[in-house]
């Protein structure tokens, strides 16, 4: 009955696990919330009151399909300000988030018979944006000890001549990992010869820790830069993410087209959001930067509790809001626990953590935790987390 496109995709583990933890708390049970992909901060003020005069002010209705001119301009600005990218507002798409502007952009590119590489681990969207236009994910393993950076034998092994495009995202969704630019160069190199397109998921790129971050497009500049789509998001940078704000920069041809589809799908992204990424955009970023210094700050504690844990291993993450500890030397012993699902329903039912599965992500053996918690559910999460692995 269902159509053959919908069952080449799962559900969203990420999102499932959200749920999870909303109805255990909704049945009154204490749950620690490690699972989540956002910020746990508000949107910042001066964003909400934008929103807010939006609203009073009658900016409530249908917009140009691809966005309003003045949120392109703003990305532009703000592209060329943080990223020193620069675009005209007719080479920028304004999308309902960073999601929606990925699975535009493989709809007007993909087909059948096409290949992408995506790097394992990887976001839990990559895949299903790609089978579901009929297309074929190739996946290529990444080293854990260097920022989860590309086996570049495995990677050339994996570009064939239908390769069509390779997939960036750095900072990690889920492992935390920054690219060295040489990796990305690399990569770039590599697929200039295959004459692959790039996407690059940058919507973590405010948030990086151990060295300035460097967008793709700026490496590209004498490579392959034509053949680039940036995506940047105002979700995880400015906790906006229920405002459903993300954009695309890239090929004129492509954006018409990525605006095109979104004008026969959703029409246009929410008009009170997209004021209110305006302020965002080009309106004070102090908080920004305080948003990027709390969540330094807790990734070096749930770092140091994790690696003072007995048969655990953890690298540094550059960026995001993500670790991705291994435990596998607890699963090799095959009593209780024998995969990551194991180990996060364990952690669910008995200490009501809530993680999501390296597995959901390709990368068994290792669990997700985002740091986007308060001190106390990082400390007590950590407690809870010794007290299971002692009971395993």
């Amino acid at each position: 009955m269902l159509s053959d496109r919908i069952k080449r995709i799962s559900p969203s583990a990420t999102l499932a696990m959200t749920a999870k933890a909303a109805e255990l708390r909704a049945s009154g049970i204490d749950v620690i919330n490690l699972s989540v992909g956002e910020p746990d901060f508000p949107t910042p003020e001066n964003i909400r009151q934008a929103g807010k005069r939006a609203i009073d002010e009658g900016y409530t209705r249908y917009t140009p399909g691809g966005g309003i001119m003045d949120l392109r301009k703003a990305a532009a600005v703000k592209m060329a300000r943080d990223n020193d990218l620069h675009y005209k507002p007719e080479e920028i798409l304004i999308s309902c988030g960073g999601k929606h502007s990925l699975y535009n952009a493989c709809q007007v590119l993909l087909q059948a018979g096409d290949e992408v590489i995506i790097f394992s681990p990887y976001w839990v969207s990559f895949p299903d944006f790609v089978a579901i236009t009929g297309a074929k994910p190739i996946f290529v393993k990444t080293d854990p000890l260097h920022q989860f950076e590309p086996v570049f034998d495995d990677l050339q092994l994996k570009i064939t001549s239908r390769t069509k495009a390779i997939i960036i995202n750095s900072p990690s969704n889920p492992t935390g990992g920054v690219w060295r630019d040489d990796a990305v160069l690399k990569v770039l190199e590599m697929a200039h010869h295959a004459n692959a397109w790039v996407f690059s998921d940058e919507c973590y790129e405010q948030l990086t820790y151990d060295r300035p971050y460097v967008s793709t497009a700026v490496l590209a500049e004498n490579i392959n830069r034509g053949r680039v789509l940036t995506f940047q998001s105002c979700s995880k940078t400015y906790a906006m993410t229920g405002w459903r704000i993300g954009y695309t920069a890239g090929d004129k041809d492509v954006i018409k087209a990525m605006e095109k589809l979104q004008g026969q799908s959703t029409s246009c992204p929410t008009s009170i959001s997209q004021v209110a990424a305006i302020e965002a955009l080009t309106g004070s970023q102090s908080e920004v930067e305080r948003m990027r210094k709390e969540f330094k700050k807790r990734r070096d504690y749930i770092l140091d509790r994790l690696n003072h844990v007995d048969g655990v291993s953890c690298s540094t993450p550059g960026g995001a809001f993500y670790v991705f500890p291994d435990f596998s030397s607890y699963m090799e012993k095959g009593e209780k626990i024998t995969s990551s699902d194991d180990l996060c329903m364990y952690l669910l039912k008995n200490k009501s953590v809530v993680t999501v599965s390296g597995s959901a992500f390709g990368g068994e053996g290792h669990v997700r935790f985002s740091y986007a918690a308060s001190d106390d559910d990082l400390r007590r999460a950590m407690d809870f987390l010794e007290e299971a692995l002692d009971e395993i």
